[in-house]
């Protein structure tokens, strides 16, 4: 085993610590079974011993003793798995809680770069592969060769040492070349898991965008690139059961030349009249004893070095380092009435291509700060910042006077509610989806945020009302509808701070118009961020700072701005003869 697989066993052994007490009575257990198995030939030895001869009698005490080392022979091992089968699940269960945990853990830039449906059959495999794991490894693999030791040493202690010397060398041999062929059989395996992978996360990214496939006719070139991935596993598939038909062949003529060898010596020592013929019985006893598990070894050695190269890609998962972590020295966020500052912030997701230039503004607590720019100017930028998805390259983001960096995460995201330009649900109810802004608020409170976002009326008209389940990423709502439920969830979280970011992109002019009031009523004396692409929407905004390429080249009022004539001015005009040209009527421009 290379150090990967070493690492992967290192990681279980604390699961199998915390039950100690069912590790130490399943061991006794499988010591009992083994015990029973291995004392069963030698009773039937002499069973079979007492029947020969001029005067035969019924050995009815050795045929009672063999059957019942039989039954408990099968009873301990069925007691070993049923106590052992706690640790299993519980570490199975411990494992994939701590990698669902990590990946949360994992800063937003993994998160957009990862491939869900790949990621999800790696932990799938790889939990499957513990459970295989601990139970083969440490009830098949350990107990075969206990057994063939102590089948070696009754055989040495009252046979010819070549019976037990060539079962040894059987051993030897069997394990040797088990070893290599299952060591070049691994390409084969990991191949198929990597282009399992490849073509679950094709699949779920396709169904994921089904809408897209269909606006453009693709559907046989996603199932061109989805049977690209199957082909190259089929071919991986097909040489790894091939190779595998060698390696059970070659492992059938080892094991069947050690027997005929050993049945050749017990046959000899019977016609020499220097062993009976219960000692014969004996021999193929133990042989076809040793054959079974032994054979099994071989396809346990397999499937552990299969389950190991399951394991590596989620351990894998636990070896990604969160780019941000609280610090160990991190305090709460005093909660309240706080300001938001931008300290002369850089940042940049890549090295090559920095988003942020030296911002610097303020948002003094319970005031609106508005925010717009042409696409790429980094608005939504700074939201990442404030939530500390991000860390600033340089200069500070400051809560409160409290840097970001310095108080936990968990209290800095507690304080932050946002409604985000593409709002994604889970899939499950509207009830759940607005509910999940405060997991404790009370029902009356749900309905009230509802009310509040203008959505309780067309929830209520559903024929399920609340319980309407909202589908994948909440496809079965228009973009309207999401929209309104994540405003109603923000409101219900009651956050210190406030973000909108194009929170009513997604809404006809009517319904945005009765929201925005709802907005501005919410966002009073709360500190407010709004990332805006339609400025009538922030002509109230206390501040409006204008963006380009990552810095601000205005800021001031909706009326200081307009005064400037500059690029908010500019926009301001523009955006203002496009609504007249959409409704020429109802439209005036506001100066």
């Amino acid at each position: 085993m290379n150090s990967g697989d070493w690492k992967a066993v290192k990681t279980l052994l604390p699961y199998l610590l915390e039950f100690r007490g069912r590790v130490v009575l399943s061991a006794l257990f499988l010591i009992l079974a083994k015990a029973a198995g291995v004392t069963v030939p030698i009773v039937f030895k002499h069973v079979v011993d007492s029947l020969q001869g001029p005067f035969l009698v019924l050995p009815a005490a050795l045929l009672f003793a063999y059957g019942s080392l039989r039954f408990f022979n099968t009873l301990f091992g069925e007691l070993r798995d049923a106590v052992f089968a706690k640790v299993t699940q519980r570490a199975i269960r411990r494992i994939a809680m701590k990698v669902f945990q990590h990946l949360h853990a994992l800063s937003l830039r993994f998160h957009l770069e990862r491939q869900t449906g790949g990621m999800s059959r790696d932990i799938e495999r790889g939990t499957k592969g513990i459970s295989f794991l601990l139970n083969f490894m440490l009830f098949n693999i350990i107990p075969t060769i206990v057994e063939i030791a102590l089948v070696a040493l009754i055989l040495l202690s009252k046979y010819n040492a070549w019976f037990a010397i060539i079962i040894c060398l059987t051993l030897f041999v069997y394990i040797g070349f088990t070893l290599a062929i299952t060591e070049w059989r691994m390409t084969f395996r990991r191949t198929m898991n990597e282009m399992d992978s490849k073509a679950n996360t094709r699949a779920i990214d396709s169904l994921l965008n089904y809408e897209t496939v269909k606006y453009f006719s693709n559907e046989q070139y996603e199932a061109m690139r989805y049977d690209s991935s199957l082909e190259t596993w089929e071919n991986a598939a097909v040489r790894s059961q091939t190779s595998l038909a060698w390696l059970n062949g070659g492992q059938s003529a080892i094991i069947a030349v050690g027997i005929t060898v050993l049945m050749w010596l017990a046959s000899r020592g019977v016609v020499e009249k220097k062993m009976t013929l219960g000692d014969l019985v004996l021999v193929n006893a133990y042989m076809l004893q040793l054959y079974m598990p032994l054979n099994f070894l071989g396809f346990v050695y397999r499937e552990i070095r299969h389950s190991l190269a399951d394991m590596e890609k989620m351990f894998g998962l636990l070896d990604q380092f969160p780019e941000i972590r609280d610090r160990p020295d991190a305090k709460d966020l005093i909660p309240g009435h706080v300001s938001v500052r931008f300290e002369h912030v850089d940042f940049s997701y890549e090295k090559e291509r920095q988003i942020l230039h030296d911002v610097d503004f303020e948002i003094p607590a319970g005031k609106t700060v508005a925010v717009v720019g042409s696409s790429g100017s980094g608005k939504s930028t700074l939201s990442r910042l404030l939530f500390r998805f991000y860390e600033a390259d340089g200069g500070k983001v400051l809560i409160g006077g409290q840097d970001v960096r310095l108080v936990t995460q968990k209290s800095l995201r507690a304080a932050i509610g946002i409604v985000p330009q593409d709002t994604v649900l889970f899939n499950d109810s509207i009830y759940y989806n607005i509910a999940y802004g405060r997991l404790d608020a009370s029902h009356e409170e749900v309905i009230e945020a509802a009310k509040m976002a203008h959505i309780h009326d067309f929830v209520s008209s559903l024929p399920q009302g609340y319980e309407t389940l909202v589908g994948e990423r909440g496809l079965k709502l228009s973009g309207g509808e999401k929209q309104r439920v994540a405003i109603a969830r923000a409101i219900l979280k009651h956050p210190a701070v406030l973000i909108f970011d194009e929170a009513t992109s997604a809404l006809d002019s009517k319904s945005e118009k009765r929201i925005q009031h709802e907005l501005r009523r919410i966002a009073k004396n709360r500190t407010t961020l709004v990332i805006a692409h339609r400025l009538s929407t922030i002509v109230d905004s206390d501040l409006i700072l204008v963006m380009d390429h990552g810095r601000i080249i205005e800021q001031g009022n909706h009326r200081m701005l307009l005064e400037m004539n500059g690029t908010y001015a500019h926009m301001w005009r523009l955006q203002q003869e496009e609504e007249k040209i959409t409704d020429p009527v109802n439209n005036r421009v506001e100066y």
